[in-house]
């Protein structure tokens, strides 16, 4: 243990420690030792000046995911798999979209596989043989348009029936 102390002018001595710390870090250096930190909020006000802590979006989505039934998490993770392909499709034609897109549908998706696997391991279902399940499962998902697709249908369907009526 390498111990440097250093003395000043003044009657302080700060100690350079490299002590060995409970977490891994990427810092290599010396760390300060024997300075205070001061603070000029009393420690009896300090508390009171905490604001409430919000629940982070992540917290209520895993609880809105884990409301859901199994079935009801397929039929979502086969709609936000047809949106990111909707979004690639978007990008290769460059056409305008939201690059954010991908990793918040991405991140949904793998949320809600994991809380689909956290019911199979308290079911008892094993590794191999949720493997197996899956496989029968993607091979059963039938193919439909992205719930974004049936929407812009939706509307060039209804702009087509104004026209129509404008017309008429």
């Amino acid at each position: 243990m390498l111990n440097l102390t250093f003395a000043s002018a003044s009657s302080s001595t700060i100690s350079f420690l490299s002590k060995p710390s409970p977490f891994k870090s990427s810092f290599s250096g010396t760390q300060l030792r024997g300075i205070a930190a001061t603070c000029s909020i009393p420690p009896a006000k300090r508390s009171a000046l905490v604001p409430v802590v919000i629940m982070s979006k992540r917290v209520e989505e895993l609880k809105e995911i884990r409301q859901m039934t199994t079935e009801q998490i397929n039929e979502e993770v086969v709609d936000l798999k047809g949106e990111l392909l909707m979004l690639r499709l978007q990008k290769s034609a460059r056409n305008e979209f939201k690059s954010s897109d991908f990793g918040r549908m991405r991140k949904r998706i793998a949320r809600m596989l994991t809380v689909k696997r956290e019911r199979e391991i308290e079911e008892g279902i094993g590794k191999r043989l949720s493997r197996k399940l899956d496989k029968k499962w993607k091979k059963s998902i039938v193919v439909r348009p992205p719930p974004s697709l049936k929407k812009l249908r939706d509307e060039e369907a209804a702009a087509e029936a104004a026209e129509a009526e404008k017309a008429a």
